[in-house]
């Protein structure tokens, strides 16, 4: 018995997301069975004042380790009722592999569009692992799909993190540098956590210093860091990486058991969202 249990603590340990209780570059904490973990990384101590959202901030934000909390029978039967469309025969369970947001929430794509968002984080493990399941599917993915990154916000470090991805955005180098991104923090061991980092980050890909500092800093960027919080909340956000489908259902590999087989969520969604347009 000592022993299953051991493997299922490692196996929630190897699904789990990363949360607002990982800290900053000085350490990152990661929760799996009852034992809580510290590893010690290397980095700046510039964003290890704050690793966790403020107790006067709303929690709908928060970000944690564990897997989310699922709705309670009677929440089921309401959101059921609230989505009459037929659904076709499936192995994946609404309330198990998948959840259902209510209300639907907007997006940012168009009405014959199927959105699908990830909501991630550059520093989180699980987002590097899952990453290139995504850019496998998104070579096979359908016509009629529009797919959008959404950074994760929640303490100094992650925001940082997220002003970066919308700096390359920005510049038009969202495609050349965000697989780059996980590289160097995960394999370089390089935490880009100040400026200056980010600024010889980018020069590798031939964005001057001055066009760098103009977009880190722009309104616009510093725009899209306000969305990325509304978007946290709307979607109610516990863990990374996260997928949302057409504002209305989100699943990740806590849900589905898997990288493999959250794809194949993914790709069901699809065609529900698709029929129902």
């Amino acid at each position: 018995m000592r022993i299953k249990g051991l493997l299922l603590g490692l196996l929630v340990f190897a699904l789990g997301g990363c949360g607002s209780d990982v800290g900053g570059p000085g350490e990152q904490q990661v929760q799996a069975a009852d034992e809580t973990v510290l590893i010690e990384t290397e980095g700046s101590d510039q964003f290890a004042a704050e690793t966790t959202p403020d107790a006067n901030e709303s929690t709908a934000g928060t970000i944690t380790t564990s897997a989310p909390e699922r709705p309670g029978a009677t929440e089921n039967i309401v959101l059921a009722q609230a989505d009459p469309i037929p659904r076709p025969e499936s192995r994946f369970q609404l309330g198990k592999e998948y959840q259902r947001l209510t209300p639907t929430q907007p997006t940012s794509s168009s009405p014959e569009q199927v959105e699908v968002a990830e909501v991630f984080w550059y520093g989180c493990s699980h987002c590097y692992t899952f990453d290139p399941y995504v850019e496998k599917w998104l070579t096979r993915k359908p016509d009629n799909v529009n797919f959008v990154r959404i950074p994760a916000v929640w303490n100094p470090l992650v925001k940082f993190h997220a002003r970066a991805f919308y700096t390359a955005q920005a510049l038009d180098k969202e495609d050349a540098m965000h697989t780059a991104f996980f590289r160097e923090i995960h394999l370089n061991g390089n935490v880009l956590d100040s400026e200056a980092k980010l600024r010889e980050f980018f020069g590798r890909f031939g964005v001057s210093d001055e066009d760098f500092s103009g977009a880190f800093n722009s309104f616009a960027v510093h725009t899209k860091l306000q969305q990325a919080e509304t978007l946290a909340r709307r979607y109610r956000v516990t863990s990374v990486p996260l997928v949302v489908v057409n504002g209305k259902y989100t699943t990740s590999a806590t849900m589905t058991g898997g990288y493999e087989t959250l794809i194949e969520v993914i790709d069901e969604l699809v065609v529900l969202e698709g029929n129902a347009t």
